[in-house]
């Protein structure tokens, strides 16, 4: 017969490493849901963050409704321009948007390669990488809307936006589920 003693610590050590699991688990899950968000907001829908009958304005599209042609006329770089529409400042946020979605297509991988070393310092790697996806995405978006905010009212957000905005949301989740599980490293495995 075995001890409870023993049956305790056995369970201690099961219960120990199953939350190590879950934890992984969980983050693979957040990358794989970010992803999908991603690629719905910027493939799907073709990176347009408004996308009514009257007016069309995304990362590659700006088309407003032209009253006298009675339908939605796009405009190019030069009109955008006299607008006071920065080329630049366009082009750097579609840069920043579609560099977060680069990262997020290989986070996964890179994940499941620490898990199997093992190593802290990939963790802290990754904790690092997930800060700088959620810089960029939030810095390209922000360029984006402060360039464009004049024509956009927050009514207007459509599919293309709310996928945007979810990525950031689990990008913080997957910040914090990093986080607890290198604190939970540290608890487990002081050495």
């Amino acid at each position: 017969m075995v001890s409870r003693e023993r049956v305790g610590t056995v369970m201690g050590l099961l219960q120990l490493r199953c939350t190590g699991h879950l934890l992984c688990a969980l983050i693979l899950l957040e990358a794989a849901g970010a992803l999908a968000l991603m690629l719905y907001a910027l493939l799907w829908e073709a990176g347009n963050l408004v996308d009514l009958p009257y007016k069309r304005i995304g990362f590659y599209n700006f088309c407003l409704w032209n009253e006298t042609a009675g339908e939605l006329q796009c405009l190019e770089h030069n009109d955008l321009q006299v607008m006071g529409i920065s080329m630049l400042g366009i082009v750097l946020a579609r840069v920043c948007v579609y560099t977060c979605l680069v990262f997020c297509i290989f986070y996964p991988i890179f994940v499941a390669n620490v898990k199997c070393t093992e190593e802290a310092k990939g963790w802290k790697a990754i904790l690092i990488m997930l800060i700088i996806k959620m810089i960029i995405l939030s810095g390209g978006l922000g360029m984006f809307l402060l360039q464009t905010s004049q024509w956009i009212q927050p009514s207007d957000f459509t599919g293309g936006f709310l996928a945007l905005v979810a990525t950031q949301a689990l990008l913080l989740l997957q910040i914090f589920t990093v986080t607890m599980y290198l604190s939970w490293v540290k608890n487990t495995h002081p050495c």
